[in-house]
């Protein structure tokens, strides 16, 4: 009897805790999911180390992970100086893209002559080698930070305007009909139907961008700059520094794996009736 009653309590205190109790499930569910990738990338890393110390291979032409682990921390103070150098880079010129990626789609999505005029010309810039317009930013602009800002925005305000203007383009024709039908004029459609359909689009659209916008900053660094992980790669490499070569790249992709990361998490934040929908739309496919 006694052993029921706890057990009695124990699924009582379960029941109580409702989501709570769920959302353990997911947490661990979702662990065991990435166990596997995990698992595959300390093996990969162990491979690596293994070949590097079974041919002899000289630091300087493939550095194993240990040492470009202990890089990572003997030269600390100097990584992370050059590391925030790039991510203020990165988060100007990603705010700077997102505020004209939006307003670009906005008008696009607006108005079918904007469109004609606006969107050739989106497509065009992305035509252009951005290796080309960087050193030309910097003659105009100088070795300041603003043709770094500059390059990262330009990189990382496409994928915004496309995925934008498709999530404008996808709301749903029965709801705009019967809000026109009660009466609504063409802002308060675009307002009440079309931006809300549009997050989950632009989020996407985020994501991408905050990737490839590493990549743009890098590039502003290689073409002209004093600081930032860009230019302590190029530097590194003349003078052999394989080790720290690598340890740049380990930061930068940490910090788009981070940014990518902090963007989802912001979708679930905001937009948790579309991910309630996805997580039920998947449950019913199972």
């Amino acid at each position: 009897m006694a052993v029921e009653e706890e057990h009695r309590e124990g699924d009582a205190g379960w029941d109580r805790s409702g989501s709570g109790g769920w959302a353990i499930r997911d947490k661990l569910k979702g662990w065991q999911n990435w166990l596997p990738a995990l698992l595959i990338v300390v093996a990969m890393v162990a491979l690596w180390e293994w070949v590097v110390a079974a041919n002899d291979i000289p630091h300087w032409k493939l550095p194993a992970p240990s040492s470009i682990g202990v890089e990572l921390w003997t030269s600390r103070g100097m990584l992370l100086g050059h590391t925030w150098v790039t991510m203020e880079e990165v988060l100007i010129g990603l705010a700077v893209a997102l505020v004209i990626g939006v307003l670009l789609a906005w008008l696009i999505a607006l108005s079918r002559t904007l469109e004609r005029v606006i969107y050739p010309s989106v497509i065009a810039s992305q035509t252009i080698p951005i290796i080309v317009i960087a050193p030309l930013l910097l003659i105009w602009l100088g070795y300041g930070i603003q043709h770094k800002v500059i390059v990262v925005a330009l990189i990382s305000f496409f994928p915004i305007v496309v995925n934008t203007v498709d999530g404008l383009r996808s709301a749903d024709p029965d709801v705009i009909n019967l809000l026109r039908t009660l009466g609504a004029n063409r802002w308060q459609v675009f307002r009440k139907v079309q931006v809300p359909a549009s997050l989950p689009f632009l989020f996407s659209g985020i994501k991408i961008a905050v990737t490839v916008s590493v990549i743009g900053a890098v590039i502003g660094e290689w073409v002209g700059s004093s600081e930032g992980l860009g230019y302590l790669a190029i530097r590194s490499k003349s003078q052999f520094l394989s080790e720290r070569v690598y340890a740049t790249v380990v930061l930068l992709s940490l910090m788009g794996i981070g940014l990518f990361l902090i963007a989802g998490a912001l979708e679930r934040a905001l937009l948790p009736w579309y991910h309630n929908e996805r997580r039920r739309n998947a449950a019913g496919d199972e």
